[in-house]
């Protein structure tokens, strides 16, 4: 049976701007049956992470240029690295910090400045947890998995398909399309011409029909009242979200709550993640 303790092959990267806590985080894997790398920003720790796939990465929040939340939203939109462990350190340990890190996919939040032997503790078990998932994963026979991570981690493409999730999770009250590009690891007018480019829309024009796609699914789904769905999904009146309604399904949302069945043809249709295997 195999063990459940880590191996000296338990790879782990290390992403941190500060020379001094990336020493001491060395110093302390060093002691453990770990294999440690370190990079000095977002972006440099998204790369190592595709080029090393490590088994655990450790996240500093806070860094200049694009920094941990942005990371881990490219690591958790690339089937390539989706699945590797996160635990984020911040000296900001407050509760929206940890809830925001842990929304964005990661396993762990540790504080600064952390107790040695807890991180490590730590670090085992989410580990331990990996491997045993890893364990279970039925193996696939046929190569559509391998085809689709190796298409996904087009950078182009992973930061489109952040940009997807990060916008489904925040339709109500979307960010700038300038802070959007942030939290991607990008910039607004990089982002517009990526956007348009593999979606065949603008930010904007998506935001929208992600809109509709939602207020279809609720009034499918539920009994919520319309002028809530409304504000759900980010209109500030019944009325607007009723004009808008109309103009992409050819249906007010009463007509279209009463229609039998399955959406009309007529409704707008979001463009899937590109690349996506489920």
């Amino acid at each position: 049976m195999p063990t459940a303790r880590p191996t000296p092959s338990s790879k782990i990267l290390v992403v941190d701007d500060s020379a001094f806590e990336q020493r001491m985080l060395v110093d302390l894997l060093s002691e453990l049956p770990y294999s440690v790398s370190v990079a000095f920003n977002g972006m440099q720790g998204y790369q190592l992470a595709l080029a090393q796939q490590p088994d655990l990465i450790l996240l500093d929040v806070r860094m200049p240029g694009m920094d941990g939340y942005a990371a881990c939203r490219l690591l958790k939109a690339n089937p390539a690295t989706q699945d590797i462990p996160i635990i984020f350190l911040s000296g900001n340990d407050n509760s929206e910090e940890r809830i925001l890190g842990l929304s964005l996919g990661g396993v762990d939040f540790v504080g600064k400045p952390f107790s040695p032997g807890e991180l490590a503790a730590r670090i085992q078990v989410h580990l331990n947890l990996a491997m045993r998932a890893r364990q279970q994963l039925v193996p696939r026979a046929d190569s559509t998995l391998a085809d689709t991570i190796v298409a996904v981690t087009d950078p182009e493409v992973v930061i489109v398909n952040a940009t997807k999730r990060l916008i489904s999770n925040n339709l109500a009250a979307p960010p700038s399309l300038t802070e959007i590009a942030s939290k991607v690891g990008t910039y607004r007018e990089k982002l517009s011409q990526l956007f348009r480019a593999h979606t065949g829309m603008t930010v904007f024009a998506y935001i929208r029909a992600a809109r509709i796609e939602c207020g279809m699914n609720l009034l499918r789904e539920t009994d919520i009242e319309v002028q809530d769905i409304a504000l759900m999904v980010g209109f500030n009146n019944a009325g607007n979200f009723a004009t808008a309604f109309r103009e992409s399904t050819g249906l007010t949302p009463s007509a279209y709550r009463q229609q039998p069945g399955s959406a009309p043809a007529a409704a707008v249709a979001l463009p899937a993640e590109t690349g996506s295997h489920k």
